[in-house]
């Protein structure tokens, strides 16, 4: 049995976990090496890239930045998921708010010192995304639809940095990353649908809060058919292997989330489509081993 000073030691890492969302990083971190491995470097052996010491410092970075991210998000947002998350909320303030600066500190000055092993460029890079998480985290992110942006493109940033470290423009590439910021940012309007209580209580000055969940509903329309775009051409216009199919349920599960998002009337329902688009990204990490079955298979064998 474990001591009552054990099991709170065991619920504030539970706490600490659920503010950094260490299931995001690892998801993020696993698309980081599957990307590498099968599309940004598909010719390098899988030996060279795992034991590439460039690209786990650039992985690893990124990870500490992203978890810094979320800490410094929470320690700003903490008023309104009382609202929007009470229970998640009351997992999270088993650790004090002096306790996840300080966490917030430590992680983003590891993430510079393992990029100051890469290069100055990674150094300025990463710098830059702490910043950028910043000033999302504290001003932008108030800002109707360019608080939206701002945040889907530093969704994407982990996968902007490893794309140049290998240096691959190809135009397959931009389509992907094309995909996925539609992807996240219609995502982060729906979270906007989700959150409209705690946001009307903190003054956020969100679309759905200024214009109304109506209007709100029709750009996120608008930005799923858009996503349709990229989807279509990278199962007729470029070589993915088997992950066309991944493509092909895409459309499916797009086309029944606009009719789902029509309907959507609460909280409930935004939520469930919330789950939908990020089943469609954690489903497209999983799916770049479909590129090149072949590969796989001689790669595990």
């Amino acid at each position: 049995m474990l001591s009552r000073r054990n099991k709170l030691l065991l619920f504030k890492l539970l706490s600490l976990f659920s503010v950094v969302r260490g299931y995001n990083i690892l998801v993020i971190t696993l698309a980081q090496y599957l990307a590498s491995i099968f599309i940004l470097s598909p010719q390098t052996s899988l030996r060279e890239v795992v034991l590439d010491l460039n690209l786990f410092l650039i992985v690893t970075a990124s990870g500490l930045v992203i978890a810094s991210g979320y800490i410094i998000n929470n320690f700003y947002d903490a008023e309104k998921d009382l609202i929007n998350k009470p229970r998640k909320s009351m997992l999270d303030r088993l650790v004090s708010q002096r306790f996840k600066l300080t966490t917030y500190f430590i992680l983003n000055f590891l993430a510079v010192l393992a990029a100051s092993y890469i290069s100055f460029r990674a150094v300025l890079f990463f710098s830059s995304y702490i910043f950028g998480i910043w000033l999302y985290s504290h001003k932008l992110k108030r800002v109707p639809f360019l608080g939206n942006l701002v945040s889907a493109s530093l969704a994407i940033a982990p996968f902007f940095v490893v794309f140049v470290y290998y240096g691959n423009f190809e135009t397959v590439i931009f389509v992907h990353a094309l995909f996925l910021f539609l992807l996240i940012l219609a995502r982060e309007m729906i979270k906007d649908l989700e959150n409209m209580a705690g946001d009307m209580a903190q003054n956020y000055k969100t679309i759905p809060i200024l214009y109304g969940p109506k209007v709100s509903k029709i750009i996120i329309g608008f930005l799923i058919v858009l996503t349709l775009a990229p989807a279509l051409l990278l199962i007729k216009s470029f070589d993915v292997g088997y992950m066309h199919l991944y493509f092909i349920a895409c459309i499916v599960l797009l086309g029944l989330f606009i009719v789902l998002l029509w309907g959507a009337r609460g909280k409930k329902h935004y939520v469930w489509l919330h789950n939908i688009l990020k089943f469609i990204i954690v489903a497209g990490v999983i799916s770049i081993l479909l590129i090149d079955v072949d590969l796989v298979i001689n790669r595990i064998l």
